[in-house]
């Protein structure tokens, strides 16, 4: 089986660099013991998924494989046969 293409789009470097950004600030108020500051880390953390879920409803996600049958196309090909 190939390779697949995991993560390889705008989307999801995106989503993960927000995400990662939001886990350094909370950690750091770990360090800190800032309350507030741990909040603002996690609110980045959803706000990173948030953003890479609404980019990829954008378009800038992975695509559909044009090299894989539809529930559709399989149906008819086995009513053929």
């Amino acid at each position: 089986m190939a390779a697949a293409a995991h993560g390889h789009t705008p989307a999801a470097w995106t989503g993960v660099t927000i995400t990662f950004i939001g886990f350094a600030i909370a950690g750091v108020a770990m360090i800190l013991p800032s309350v507030l500051l741990v909040c603002a880390g996690l609110a980045v953390v959803l706000l990173g998924g948030v953003v890479g879920k609404a980019m990829a409803m954008a378009g800038m996600g992975k695509q559909p494989s044009q090299h894989v049958m539809t529930v559709e196309e399989h149906q008819a090909a086995l009513a053929a046969a």
